[in-house]
């Protein structure tokens, strides 16, 4: 189609400007689809890209000139030898000049070789991501290392990763300024001494789960310009090992740690996560009169958590804005009520599990709280519909959890929906008061919904999915063990939402093929679905998977209508695209080792019920 003629009109930065207001992804895709000045456009000023095999990356490269970020973590097949042709023939390794920033998590056939051969083609390369990489040891990190402008690397979970390699990494890369080195067990003392040493710009350190002492403290004290230290689940340091903190680090604004009495220098922190860490009253004392300037806390599973401590807290810390509560069970409305006389600027908070609270909470929260973003409700029995109708007072809201809050009905909702016209997600798992009436208010009033989790509202039909479908943008959707919705809802929704990625219909037993085959027609967007426990046959689960031509996982446990022989062509069908699979474990004896090798080669990740899981995607060997 060409381009409308009023566009003929309009520069390349007005049309850019225009495309930088979309804010949703499928949206700019569908301009760029109808409009060849914005597919021009796109092509000429993308700066970042996704690619799902990697065959295609030398003429991606060409298409798209100005990338600057590149990430291969969904494309399984990559390997030092793919590597080594993509961009060893010709001026392809050109194309790669651009480069700043390489995503290669759980990239797993990809060792030394291809590393260099990367490091090599990206010389302004600054960012790199191998987290997860199950290969990766001390020789990746020396290829990794030869890129001397690397600001940021994420090696989280590199198990082979010991103390000669991060010394590599260090003394190659010392402009390095971000470090995530979470889970890599083989890092000690030592590797992190030469890495304070070698790497002085550090201001973002991740040294969590490491075997590491207060040595290690000790040296990362000596980093002046140190922003952020997250160094939770680090057992063998101790509170005196703080104290070297507090002499060092002036700029150290941010830290995750159970270790607290040793606070009290350190005066500049606006973020402190100690989730799990036993405190006292006396605890909140100290972060109260030392860290004036807290923005966020993390008190997730803590023990010891209190009214009194909080109101300590709170009333000391008046900028904060991100509270997190889960599971402190024994805080109540007290608590909330300092939270919202003292923290006006509230964004964030989450009480999961805190029983103690009533609707008096929610009452002062709508009264005070009306910048509130985020609210996380889940399991807490004192929800009800007049909690909910205060609560409707914070317009603002953006995601709210009301999980297994079994209180609310309908009458609560539809305050909720008449007021909160932003919110964008919203979790009413197991709320069995909830049916088809409150989904009628949701589809009235909340138009820009887009996760929604009904599982287990089992008052939910046909009638409520049919008042869903008006919300086009909703993109995630769970409706777990909803047995009163059959094939004329599930046609319904699909007609509307044409926008949904993710669908779960576990044990969803009374929708049957025809249901199933307009879900085929229309969720063309469809990226993951569970259809476990379903009354699928042969017929309606080879059509479903062949038509949805974007689909990357897929959970088929316990499809009793399908044979052996329909999961063959099923999954035939869908092997080209598909990354993850679960699968009744038996299965596996009996699928033809043709289509198993075929998913190995494609680099799909094989589950079945009993939890075990097979990477093929870790497998030795050519990709195919």
């Amino acid at each position: 189609m060409e381009s409308p003629p009023i566009l003929s009109l309009l520069t390349d930065d007005l049309l850019l400007q225009v495309l930088s207001h979309l804010p949703d992804d499928s949206d700019r895709k569908s301009l760029r689809s109808a409009c060849r000045a914005f597919l021009r456009l796109d092509s000429l000023h993308r700066t970042q890209l996704r690619i799902l095999r990697p065959e295609f990356l030398p003429g991606l490269l060409r298409k798209y000139p100005k990338l600057e970020t590149l990430d291969l973590s969904v494309c399984p097949r990559v390997d030092d030898a793919t590597m080594t042709a993509l961009l060893s023939r010709g001026r392809r390794g050109e194309w790669m000049r651009g480069i700043k920033r390489l995503v290669l998590s759980r990239a797993a056939g990809l060792r030394s070789g291809g590393l260099e051969v990367l490091v090599r083609a990206c010389p302004g390369l600054e960012a790199v991501d191998v987290s997860y990489c199950c290969g990766f040891g001390d020789r990746e990190a020396a290829a990794l290392s030869g890129a001397v402008g690397l600001r940021d690397v994420r090696m989280d979970k590199c198990l082979d990763l010991s103390d000669v390699g991060l010394a590599k990494v260090a003394v190659g890369c010392g402009r390095l300024e971000r470090l995530s080195l979470k889970w890599c067990l083989e890092i000690s003392d030592l590797g992190v001494g030469l890495l304070c040493k070698k790497c002085p710009h550090l201001k973002h350190l991740d040294i969590s789960f490491l075997k590491v002492t207060s040595d290690s403290i000790q040296a990362i004290g000596t980093l002046q310009k140190l922003e952020v230290l997250a160094m939770a689940g680090c057992g063998l340091v101790d509170d005196n090992g703080l104290r070297f903190l507090e002499h060092g680090c002036p700029s150290l604004q941010e830290l995750s740690t159970t270790l607290l009495h040793q606070l009290k220098e350190l005066k500049n922190l606006n973020r402190i996560r100690i989730d799990g860490a036993r405190v006292s009253d006396s605890t909140f004392q100290i972060i109260g009169t030392n860290c004036k300037f807290l923005v966020e806390i993390g008190l997730s599973k803590c023990k010891g958590v209190t009214d009194k401590g909080l109101v300590e807290l709170v009333s000391a810390c008046p900028n904060m804005k991100i509270l997190n509560l889960t599971c402190c069970d024994s805080i109540t409305d007290a608590a909330v009520s300092a939270i919202a006389e003292y923290c006006r600027s509230l964004l964030s908070l989450k009480v999961e599990s805190c029983n103690l609270l009533t609707e008096r909470s929610l009452h002062l929260l709508g009264s005070s709280s009306l910048l509130l973003k985020d609210l996380d409700l889940t399991d807490c029995s004192g929800v009800n519909d007049a909690g909910l109708e205060y609560l409707s007072k914070c317009s603002e809201l953006l995601c709210l959890k009301l999980g297994l809050c079994t209180n609310i009905s309908a009458k609560g909702l539809s305050h909720i929906a008449s007021n909160c016209s932003k919110i964008r997600e919203l979790d009413l798992y197991r709320c069995t008061g909830i049916g088809d009436d409150g989904l009628a208010a949701l589809s009235s009033g909340c138009k820009k919904l887009k996760h929604l989790n009904l599982s287990y509202c089992n008052e939910v039909t046909d009638r409520g999915l049919q008042y869903l479908s008006q919300v086009e943008e909703l993109s995630d959707l769970e409706l777990r063990g909803l047995v009163n919705i059959a094939d004329k809802g599930l046609t319904a929704l699909a007609a509307g939402c044409k926008r949904l990625s993710a669908l779960d219909l576990k044990h969803c037993e009374n929708i049957n093929d025809s249901g199933f085959w307009s879900l085929a027609y229309y969720s063309r967007s469809l990226l993951q679905i569970n259809l476990s426990h379903c009354g699928i046959s042969d017929v309606g689960l080879c059509m479903l998977v062949g038509n949805l031509s974007q689909l990357q996982d897929a959970k088929l446990v316990n499809l009793t209508n399908v044979s052996v022989q329909g999961f063959e062509l099923a999954l035939r069908a869908c092997c080209v695209r598909l990354k993850k699979v679960k699968l009744l474990a038996s299965l596996g004896f009996l699928l033809s080792p043709e289509i198993l090798n075929t998913l190995r080669a494609r680099g799909c990740r094989i589950r079945n019920k009993l939890g075990e899981t097979s990477f093929f995607s870790c497998l030795s060997g050519s990709a195919i």
